[in-house]
This record gives C-alpha cells, sequence and structure tokens, in this order.
C-alpha cells in the first residue's frame, strides 16, 4: 500500500512542478501587461468618456435655454463649457 501511495505521488509530483514553473515564468508578463492596461485607455472608454462630455455640454444648453426663457433674454452658451 505504501509502494502505491509513492507511486502516485511520483507520478502526480512532476505535474505540479511543471504547473509551478509555468505560474512563475508567467507573473512578471501578467504583471507587466496588468500595468500597462491601467496606463492606456481603450477605444470605447474613450468614446464612453466622449459620450459622457456631449450628454454634459447639451445639457447645459438646454438649461440656458430655458433660463434664457424664463428670462426673456437670448441664451448665452458661453456659459456652457465644451471641451
Amino acid at each position: 500500500m505504501r509502494n502505491f501511495v509513492l507511486c502516485i505521488s511520483a507520478l502526480a509530483l512532476p505535474g505540479c512542478v511543471a504547473r509551478t514553473a509555468v505560474d512563475i515564468v508567467t507573473l512578471p508578463v501578467k504583471a507587466v501587461s496588468g500595468g500597462v492596461d491601467m496606463l492606456t485607455t481603450s477605444q470605447s472608454e474613450a468614446d464612453e468618456k466622449r459620450g459622457r462630455q456631449i450628454r454634459k455640454y447639451e445639457e447645459c444648453v438646454g438649461k440656458e435655454d430655458r433660463r434664457a426663457r424664463r428670462e426673456d433674454r437670448a441664451p448665452d452658451y458661453s456659459r456652457c463649457e465644451r471641451r
């Protein structure tokens, strides 16, 4: 029985060692790619940011229109920050 357990352990151990070696080798690559991902902006993230800016500007224009109508004057869109 003891020999059987040793044989199974001997067969399973190289797989564990190989897996650990692969993990150690790929760790720096994963760390660097994670850092690069945090520093760069994807196209979808840039599109979302631009969409938020446009919505904010359009909201300001709408408020200025309503305010100008209420005060019976021409709207002054320079109050709205455009990026």
